[in-house]
């Protein structure tokens, strides 16, 4: 039941023909994960490249390349999961239907991680140059290792009771790293190895440290859960695996996974910091080099056999979209428990997951009253915003079920329709400025500092939206070239962005009364208005990871009252590209030529790509 190997699960994989095996040696700087995100947009097989270049080990990637494989690694345990799930939110059923909670015990026994005296993964060592050097992007810093577990224990409680397995960025290689002896480990805002490292800086002693790479398949998916402090990875794992994870704990070292495939072992020095990145991030850019912490390696093991898993990060949707998808199926369920008052949470890939939540809540405060508004969805996006991960989100757009029970959260045309058929723009639009946004997204002033915006819309339709561009349109000078993108919204092209020029603040003062571009209760000014339009994928993405929302809304007939900040007419997004912004990711010709070659007639990727 479950798999207690990664290579176990590519077995299987192979077995059902889930799998393609190359056996032509692939290069891991830029081609490997070429190759991965091409068989990803094509919704194919895993990969298994049995000879890589400068290194002895193989390399498993896309394992994770769609959502119903994900399911299907997991297909023994995931039901257990929900049942454990459901008890969670309301105990009661237990009571009421024990006959469908019969097998959670037996879930709930592989809970607790099984420590052991040996394991595979103590049967070899190597060194950090001799693992695979994955580079996916051509501006990337060096290095890096996309699948991580980064474990450590809290230093003033140790233990695995209060441990942290969590996905962090790892680079091997590249800047000012000690070959061999040191790796960068760069950690977002909000995480939970932060509790860990601030205690060890209070403490004054270095962070132990390991880096588990590979291993039951359940691990990878336990370090990105969004599980409440707590709650150790450890055990959810467990669960997901359906057996007690077997954890062997060398002398003066922190556990590790005796089934794991390596394990990089070392400290964290409490004030060191390096360099880190470049590095192509999933909202499409590169995040760029920072100063973050530095892991003193001490030793680097690995099992028999070992096989290095990969994935490709970039431009949503990727490999990492089946994990979001897999973490809302199981944990969507809980939070009404969590937030009373919110029906459900979508965090949008396609604008890079933090810069874009979508909430369902309820307006009960005053039922009857003559004229329905935001109140209680107010109370609901603050306690939105104060959760975790959520607590990063750029943009909230919340809304009242009972204005439309049927809306799907889901069918963004259908919710940004609902939005912009009921918001008063003088009135809906809440702003937090100077606050914590995703360390990867750069549209704010500084690292880690940005500006949140609510947008609460309820009530009764106001209005009809555009759906094509009306007769006599006219734009103010330097801008051009509008596109209807979605009912309502309107995308233009832009004068190139320039410091201390309000082209934003001119184009809302050019807009009168009666002007049809009022139709559009939504106005985008892009660099390119065709692009932004031609896809709803493309809309999401260019006006969320652009923007920051204080410094880049303006309105037509803007004003601020009481503090409060608020416009008579069209919304106007500035989503131009602006000198702080990092770059966009774009692939290598010559490495998608080679890409192109694999699925040519006898490549062993024709007719998958």
């Amino acid at each position: 039941m479950g798999y207690q190997t990664l290579s176990s699960c590519l077995l299987d994989l192979k077995k059902h023909n889930r799998l393609v095996t190359i056996e032509q040696e692939i290069d891991p700087y830029l081609e490997a994960a070429a190759i991965q995100r091409r068989v990803y947009e094509a919704q194919g097989p895993a990969l298994l490249f049995r000879h890589v270049k400068g290194t002895a080990f193989p390399m498993a990637g896309n394992l994770f390349g769609t959502l119903e494989r994900t399911r299907w690694i997991f297909r023994d345990t995931l039901e257990s999961v929900r049942r454990l799930v459901e008890l969670k939110i309301t105990p009661p059923l237990l009571l009421r239907r024990p006959w469908r909670y019969g097998g959670v015990p037996f879930t709930a026994l592989h809970l607790l991680p099984l420590r052991v005296k040996r394991g595979p993964i103590l049967q070899h060592t190597t060194t950090i140059d001799r693992l695979p050097m994955l580079q996916s992007w051509p501006r990337d810093g060096g290095a890096f290792i996309t699948l991580p577990q980064v474990y450590t224990e809290d230093p003033d409680h140790p233990g695995l009771a209060r441990s942290n397995l969590g996905m962090y960025r790892v680079q091997l290689s590249g800047n000012t790293y000690e070959s061999n002896r040191e790796v960068g480990l760069h950690y977002q805002i909000h995480r939970g190895i932060g509790v860990h490292h601030a205690a060890a800086i209070r403490r004054g002693e270095p962070l132990r440290t390991n880096i588990f790479v590979g291993g039951p398949p359940a691990l990878t998916v336990a370090a990105v859960m969004p599980l409440p402090e707590g709650l150790p990875e450890l055990s959810f794992a467990g669960a997901l695996a359906g057996h007690r994870i077997r954890m062997v704990t060398p002398n003066g070292l922190l556990p590790m996974p005796a089934e794991a495939d390596f394990v990089i072992a070392g400290t964290i020095d409490p004030t060191a910091t390096k360099p880190e990145g470049p590095f192509g991030d999933h909202l499409g850019y590169y995040s760029l080099a920072h100063e973050f912490p530095v892991l003193r390696v001490d030793r680097v093991y690995h099992r028999p056999s070992a096989v290095w898993p990969f994935t490709s990060v970039g431009r949503p949707p990727q490999e990492d979209t089946s994990f979001g998808a897999l973490i809302h199926e199981l944990t969507g369920p809980i939070i009404p428990t969590v937030l009373p008052g919110v029906h459900a949470v979508h965090a949008v890939d396609a604008a890079g997951v933090h810069p874009l939540l979508l909430a369902i809540g309820s307006e009960r405060y005053v039922p009857y009253a003559q004229e329905r508004r935001p109140q209680e969805l107010l109370t609901s996006a603050h306690a939105i915003l104060g959760q975790g991960q959520m607590s990063l989100a750029k943009y909230l757009l919340i809304v009242a079920r009972e204005d439309d029970p049927g809306l799907d959260i889901h069918d963004i045309p259908r919710f940004f329709r609902h939005v912009l058929e009921r918001v008063d723009w003088s009135r809906d639009l809440h702003f937090e400025t100077r606050t914590t946004i995703d360390t990867l997204d750069y549209s704010g002033h500084r690292l880690n500092e940005g500006s949140k915006l609510v947008i609460a819309a309820a009530g009764p339709k106001r209005r009809e939206l555009a759906r094509e561009l009306p007769t006599g349109l006219r734009l103010p000078d330097g801008f051009s070239d509008p596109h209807v993108v979605l009912p309502g919204v309107l995308a233009v092209r832009g004068p190139r962005y320039q410091p201390n020029v309000q082209d934003i603040a001119r184009f809302g003062s050019a807009i009168g009364e009666g002007d049809p571009i009022r139709t559009f209760p939504l106005i985008v000014v892009v660099d390119d208005s065709e692009f932004t339009a031609r896809t709803e994928r493309n809309f999401l993405w260019v006006t969320f990871t652009r923007s920051n929302p204080a410094a880049d809304i303006d309105g037509v007939g803007a004003f601020v009252a009481q503090k409060h900040w608020g416009c008579a007419g069209p919304l106007v997004i500035d989503a131009r590209i602006k000198p702080q912004h990092a770059p966009p990711l774009e692939d290598d010709p010559e490495i998608e030529r080679r890409v192109d070659k694999l699925g040519a007639p006898g490549g062993p990727l024709h007719g998958i790509i």
